[in-house]
């Protein structure tokens, strides 16, 4: 027992060490946000002397943080659909029935878990490139860059072979017993798919969710990469980054961190709202052969 009270006196204090390492930078953005600029020349842990809303108005209007996030909202829900879409059908089918490209697929998805996307933006890049100016040669306008929908069709390819090995891993551990009682009562494919385990397998299509919307949310190298256009639409993590170099350079720090606030808060909520069925989702997959 004395050891075991050690033992968990140890991971508590290492937890609580954690725990404050993540929650004190974050709670410093908050508070900082609401500071006037002033206040930013003394000690840096001094507490607000007021809650100044103006530099949320500023990050909102001013900075087009408030457009920035509503390109961000789009992308992040346009690819999450299209993602699950794709993924859900090609997970269920990978995991449930047996035809002679399956195994070739299989290698080919879990491959794709060893390409860091960042490596191969780049050539993605080149080949818009080269269909911007097929495009042109045939007389028709630009398509493929500074556009925010097939911004969101990258994402969502680049994200289908972790989101396939997660789901697969978590069809599998569905028995078969569900599916042969709906084809007895005479459900298609299609409907036993959608009706019956697609409900099942909520705890594990919420943790893709939750996953993708945070990989989406922040992502900026690919953003950066394909939206061109100085005036172009942008997404809210290149439009803070814009927004940081603008305020580092005419020292306006409460507006910077009202704007770092805005991308995380969205992340922060969403968190809390779903941690429970994040959990569950992990804990039960698990990828079977």
């Amino acid at each position: 027992m004395k050891k075991n009270s050690k033992k968990n006196i140890v991971i508590y204090c290492l937890l609580i060490i954690l725990a404050t390492l993540i929650i004190v930078p974050v709670g410093w953005v908050f508070l900082a946000s609401i500071k006037q600029n002033h206040e930013f020349y003394g000690s840096p842990w001094k507490l607000p002397a007021g809650f100044y809303v103006q530099n949320f108005i500023d990050a909102w209007g001013s900075a087009h943080m408030g457009q920035y996030m509503l390109n961000s909202v789009i992308v992040t829900a346009l690819a999450i659909a299209l993602l699950l879409i794709l993924a859900l059908p090609a997970s269920y089918c990978l995991s449930r029935f047996q035809f002679r490209a399956k195994k070739i697929l299989q290698v080919l998805f879990m491959g794709g878990l060893f390409i860091n996307v960042n490596y191969i933006v780049v050539p993605i890049f080149l080949m818009f490139v080269d269909g911007e100016k097929m495009l042109k040669g045939m007389g028709l306008e630009s398509f493929f860059l500074n556009n925010i929908f097939v911004l969101a069709l990258v994402y969502a390819s680049t994200a289908l072979p972790f989101t396939i090995y997660l789901l697969s891993g978590y069809f599998v551990t569905i028995p078969k017993t569900y599916e042969e009682a709906a084809y007895i009562d005479g459900s298609s494919y299609f409907r036993t798919m959608v009706e019956v385990i697609f409900p099942m397998a909520r705890p594990s299509i919420i943790t893709v969710i939750l996953f993708n919307f945070l990989s989406f949310w922040n992502e900026y190298i690919i953003a950066i990469t394909l939206l061109t256009d100085p005036d172009g639409s942008k997404t809210l993590p290149v439009g803070l980054m814009n927004l940081m170099k603008a305020q580092n350079a005419s020292a306006q720090y409460g507006r910077m961190y009202a704007g770092l606030v805005l991308v995380m808060l969205p992340t922060l909520i969403l968190y809390m709202l779903v941690q429970k069925k994040l959990t569950q989702g992990m804990m039960l997959g698990g990828l079977k052969g």
